[in-house]
C-alpha cells in the first residue's frame, strides 16, 4: 500500500493506539499525526479541529485518507474532507452529534468515502450480529449488553463521554417507537457469557440504537450497560433517579467517570431474536479492553478503505465488510473471542 493517513487527535489513547497497529501491519503506510499542539517530532501536524486556520497545514499533503480520533463537534474536518475529496472515517461521535453529521451530509456532493464508525467499539456490533448468518429482515427485537470494567484502560475520551452525557435523553426504540430515556434508568437483570455472572444492567446511549433501527430498520433495539463494581451500578442509578446529575458541574461529574485503570477485560452482547421469536446470543470478549478492540477494529476500516474496492459514498463502516469475514479477521487477534448461542 503506498498510502498517506492523518490521524486528527493522534496522540489520544486510541489514536496513538491505531497508530501503533497501523504501522505495524502496513509499514509501507506513511501516517501523519493531528495534535492542537506544537510537537517538532517527524510527522506530527499541528492541527486544531475548532480552528480552520490551522488546516492550511494539510495543503502541502498528500492525504488519502483522515482518521477523526477526537472530538469534532462542528464537523469541521468532515468538512474539509468532502471538500478534498480525501476519504474520511470518524470512530467519535456520540449519537446526537452522529444524526447531525449524517443529515449534514446529504446535501453534500460526494466524490471520496465518507465513513461514520462511531458504533460500540469502533462499529462492530452490526456485523457482529450478521457474523451470525441472521438476515435484516428477519431481526425483529436488539438488546446490546456492555459489561464496563472500571479497571479498563479507556482514556480520558470515555470518561468525558459519560460526564458530558449523563443528563441528556436519548432514545431507544420499541416496534419503531423511539422512547426517551436517560443513562441508568430502567434496570434488568442479564447473564453475562464470559464469565456466567448476573449483573444488574441499565440503559445506556450509544450510536448503535441509531444505526440499528434508522438504518438497518430493525423495529425494537435497546443497550444497557453495568459496570463490573455492583456499588458503582447500583449508586449511579440511584444519582439518575433522584435527578442528582442535573446538580453538578461538568467536572464534579468528570470526577466521577474519570480515572482509568491499568486495563482489563471488556465484553458486551447482543441478544437477539428473530420473526418466529427465537432468542439468540452472541458475545465479544476483548481480553484487553475497550482500546485495543476499538482500535483493532479501526485498523481493519482503514484497511479495507484502502483496498479502495468500495465505491465513492457514504457508509457506515459494517456496510464496507463481508460480515464474517471481518469477524474471522477480528478473532485472529488472540486476545478477541466470540462466543455464539442459537436457540434451536
Amino acid at each position: 500500500m503506498s498510502n498517506t493517513i492523518l490521524i486528527v487527535g493522534g496522540t489520544g489513547l486510541i489514536g496513538k493506539t491505531v497508530h501503533k497497529m497501523l504501522s505495524e501491519r502496513n509499514p509501507s503506510v506513511k501516517i501523519l499525526t493531528g495534535t492542537r499542539k506544537k510537537d517538532a517530532k517527524p510527522n506530527y501536524i499541528q492541527l486544531d479541529v475548532n480552528d480552520l486556520k490551522t488546516f492550511e497545514s494539510l495543503k502541502n499533503q498528500s492525504i488519502n485518507l483522515i482518521i477523526v480520533c477526537t472530538k469534532d463537534t462542528n464537523n469541521n474536518v468532515l468538512s474539509y474532507a468532502i471538500k478534498n475529496k480525501i476519504d474520511y472515517i470518524d470512530i467519535t461521535k456520540p449519537t446526537i452529534e452522529l444524526l447531525k453529521a449524517h443529515n449534514f451530509i446529504q446535501k453534500s456532493t460526494i466524490e471520496s468515502k465518507i465513513v461514520f464508525s462511531s458504533g460500540w467499539m469502533g462499529g462492530i456490533a452490526p456485523l457482529l450480529l450478521y457474523s451470525t448468518g441472521a438476515l435484516r429482515n428477519e431481526v425483529n427485537s436488539i438488546k446490546i449488553m456492555v459489561y464496563y470494567s472500571t479497571k479498563d484502560k479507556a482514556g480520558k475520551s470515555s470518561s468525558d463521554f459519560m460526564a458530558e452525557h449523563v443528563s441528556k435523553p436519548f432514545f431507544f426504540y420499541q416496534n419503531n417507537l423511539a422512547i426517551k430515556t436517560k443513562h441508568f434508568l430502567n434496570e434488568e437483570y442479564n447473564l453475562f457469557r464470559f464469565d456466567n455472572q448476573k449483573r444488574k444492567v441499565a440503559d445506556f446511549d450509544v450510536p448503535d440504537l441509531y444505526i440499528f433501527n434508522q438504518i438497518e430498520k430493525i423495529p425494537s433495539v435497546s443497550a444497557k450497560l453495568t459496570f463490573d463494581s455492583k456499588i458503582v451500578t447500583a449508586a449511579l442509578v440511584i444519582m439518575q433517579k433522584i435527578s442528582l446529575f442535573k446538580t453538578l458541574m461538568l467536572w464534579e461529574k468528570k470526577l466521577i467517570f474519570g480515572g482509568s485503570g491499568n486495563g482489563d477485560i471488556s465484553s458486551f452482547e447482543i441478544i437477539y431474536s428473530d420473526d418466529k421469536s427465537k432468542e439468540n446470543r452472541i458475545a465479544l470478549i476483548s481480553e484487553n479492553g475497550q482500546s485495543e478492540l476499538t482500535a483493532f477494529s479501526t485498523v481493519l476500516h482503514i484497511e479495507k478503505m484502502l483496498q479502495n474496492d468500495n465505491p465513492n459514498g457514504i457508509y457506515f463502516s459494517h456496510q464496507m465488510h463481508d460480515a464474517m469475514e471481518f469477524i474471522d479477521t477480528l478473532t485472529s487477534n488472540n486476545t478477541i473471542i466470540v462466543k455464539q448461542q442459537i436457540t434451536k
